[in-house]
């Protein structure tokens, strides 16, 4: 039987990690957005109607970051060391890619994980009217591959962020 450390029988409970050493952890997390051509060459060449699409989701990923904990019930707060946002825009999507960063005493994917997902969402919202076909609907526009790409603890690299 699989056993889930934030279920106590009928109960959640939030994980005491009290007696746990602190240390460096990085987190990398990342997901796509597909969206039409058209869309895609407009925030490419920052000529949408709201404004420079991907610097606003990269503010939003930070953003979403910080306030993880306060989303994610079990989330412990965490303090953020650094927050590195990345995106890839292809003829298809856009990818984007949030790498975390903390000194403390768990992981920091779901922060990873939050800072993706804003990320895409904020492009979403910035874009949606022109990606609004006559009915209503989004036949271009959907979110995908959201996952972790990698999660380290242990001595700090180098060249992380």
């Amino acid at each position: 039987m699989v056993e889930f450390t934030h279920i106590d029988g009928d109960r959640v409970r939030m994980v005491d990690v009290t007696e746990k050493p602190d240390v460096h952890r990085r987190a990398s997390a990342e997901g796509r957005i597909y969206l039409s051509s058209e869309t895609l060459r407009a925030i490419s060449e920052k000529s949408t109607r709201k404004g420079n699409v991907l610097a606003t989701a990269e503010v939003a990923a930070i953003l979403a970051v910080k306030a993880t904990a306060q989303i994610i019930p079990m989330c412990h707060p965490l303090p953020i060391g650094g927050v590195s946002v990345a995106f890839r825009e292809t003829d298809e999507y856009i990818e984007a890619i949030v790498t975390v960063r903390t000194y403390g005493k768990t992981g920091i994917e779901m922060e990873a994980l939050t800072g993706v997902s804003v990320a895409l969402l904020t492009i979403w919202d910035m874009v949606k009217s022109a990606e609004k076909d006559g009915h209503g609907q989004y036949p271009s526009t959907r979110i995908e591959g959201i996952r972790v790409l990698s999660k380290e603890k242990g001595a700090p690299e180098t060249s992380i962020l």
